[in-house]
């Protein structure tokens, strides 16, 4: 019974630690992915190396960056909205 106990605890320790690094992980980076046009944060409008290193992910094939990770909860909660400034600068590109 204890050996069974173990098993199952190894086995979903190593679930949880590898579950960041699965294709299933929503944040993902895609070779296919529309890039992204702007040189600023899609939340705030900062420049994107204001803070470091740029939070970069991949919504619905379009490549997102942000200023930080801290601002994927505004994206989160209202994807359209950024979404719609993408677009707007990619027309004005065109």
């Amino acid at each position: 019974m204890k050996t069974w106990k173990m098993t199952t605890a190894a086995i979903l320790m190593g679930a949880f630690l590898l579950a960041p690094t699965t294709a299933w992980s929503v944040e993902t980076k895609d070779a296919k992915a529309k890039p992204y046009p702007l040189k600023t944060c899609l939340v705030t409008g900062e420049k994107l190396d204001a803070m470091g290193k740029p939070y970069v992910f991949v919504h619905e094939g379009q490549e997102i960056k942000l200023c930080c990770k801290g601002c994927l909860k505004a994206f989160k909660k209202e994807p359209a909205k950024y979404l719609n400034k993408i677009d707007e600068a990619a027309k004005k590109t065109k």
